[in-house]
């Protein structure tokens, strides 16, 4: 019988076993530090006290629950098994115990306390925001985030952080052979603070509700429109951390992540540095004149940052999204049309406000649409048109 089993089944355990090992191959990746592990079940023990608070906290609680869980199971099936009636044990017929109930009253409100006093001292000292080193608006977009350093070092500077480009291909193109270990975790701008100082988050959000969560920061904070709520962390350690959107928000949720790459005080110096430079380069002369081929180059950049992850690099949208390739909107002559548009958004948020970016940025995309795939208008969109609609 045993030979006839295996000789069975043994095809079939041939072509799992195969078949696992294939997946295994062609979807292999490692360990990201500052990110998920390969087969991870618990919680990361992290770069902050908190977040090692949490991973200590959740240990215990985990352990007490399995105690009681086995205690409790263990007295209920040994009253089972012991007084069966096969055995000859007959039911009894009592009325309530005082001392029973005064004893399952007792154990688990101790036990209630028991679990309450650590998990306050956590909650409690997750809600502290108070003397910040540095703080950081963080505000939830459809679909990434805005980073805005408010004060402390760094403070007035302001930009997008986006999934980077190259691993929206990837998965665009089905997510086929070998990935990079930060697949779908690396973005074009991180969010870079300094080791050791407290850092507290601003959240909010632009459209939906989002989640700001970082699990070895130990933070996760709901992002909610119209409201603003806080967090805060210390990193102990120089190292890249990652996370991602952690509320439901839409269809491109996966594509929401989150880097937080941590710094000494000098590099987190020169790095302001470096910024304020680019963001004054970023301010141009709204009043500038640009010709039409200077104009499409920044245009494709615009549009490769912001606009290629819905709308698609050839243009074509997909589902819901409308395509901008042929777009009535777009090569109307009269550009007023297409600059309220990103301006204002429509279609109640599903196209978003892009008032975030400037005269130059918005005049330039508007620019590359109209002169790319089959819209061959020849038109040119001065920064000076959208900073006259910008206010009304």
């Amino acid at each position: 019988m045993k030979s006839i089993w295996r000789n069975k089944y043994r095809p079939a355990n041939l072509l799992l076993a195969a078949g696992a090992a294939f997946s295994s191959a062609a979807h292999a990746v490692n360990d990201l530090p500052g990110g998920p592990s390969v087969r991870q079940l618990n919680l990361p023990v992290g770069v902050t006290k908190i977040a090692q608070e949490q991973h200590l906290l959740h240990t215990i609680m985990m352990i007490l629950c399995t105690v009681i869980f086995v205690a409790v199971f263990a007295v209920m099936f040994y009253s089972i098994w012991k007084h069966r009636k096969s055995v000859g044990h007959k039911a009894a017929n009592f009325h309530e115990s005082v001392v029973v109930e005064v004893i399952w009253t007792i154990v688990p409100f101790l036990i209630v306390i028991v679990m309450a006093l650590p998990a306050t001292k956590v909650l409690v000292a997750q809600k502290d925001t108070t003397n910040a080193d540095l703080t950081i608006k963080t505000t939830g977009y459809q679909w990434k985030w805005g980073y805005d350093y408010l004060n402390g070092e760094g403070e007035g500077l302001a930009f997008i952080s986006t999934l980077d480009s190259s691993q929206r291909a990837m998965s665009d193109a089905g997510a086929r052979g070998a990935m990079p270990d930060d697949y779908l975790l690396k973005v074009d701008n991180p969010l870079v603070v300094p080791v050791n100082k407290k850092v507290r988050i601003i959240t909010t959000a632009n459209d939906v509700i989002h989640a700001f969560a970082v699990p070895q920061l130990g933070l996760k904070q709901d992002a909610i429109p119209g409201f603003v709520r806080d967090t805060w962390f210390r990193a102990e350690t120089v190292g890249d951390y990652y996370g991602q959107c952690q509320e439901l928000c839409g269809k491109e949720h996966a594509y929401m992540p989150i880097h937080v790459k941590v710094v000494s005080s000098a590099d987190y110096t020169t790095w302001v540095a470096a910024k304020r430079k680019e963001a004054a380069a970023k301010l141009d002369d709204p009043t500038k004149v640009w010709a039409l081929p200077e104009m499409l180059v920044r245009g494709e950049k615009v549009y490769a940052a912001n606009c290629a992850a819905c709308h698609q690099a050839n243009g074509k949208g997909a589902g819901p999204i409308k395509p901008l390739d042929g777009s009535a909107k777009v090569v109307a002559a009269d550009h007023k049309v297409q600059l309220e548009v990103l301006l204002n958004g429509q279609n109640n948020g599903a196209m978003p406000s892009w008032k975030q970016l400037s005269d130059t940025d918005l005049a330039a995309v508007a620019t590359y649409t109209k002169n790319s795939w089959s819209n061959k208008t020849g038109q040119l969109v001065q920064p000076a048109e959208v900073l006259a609609l910008r206010g009304k």
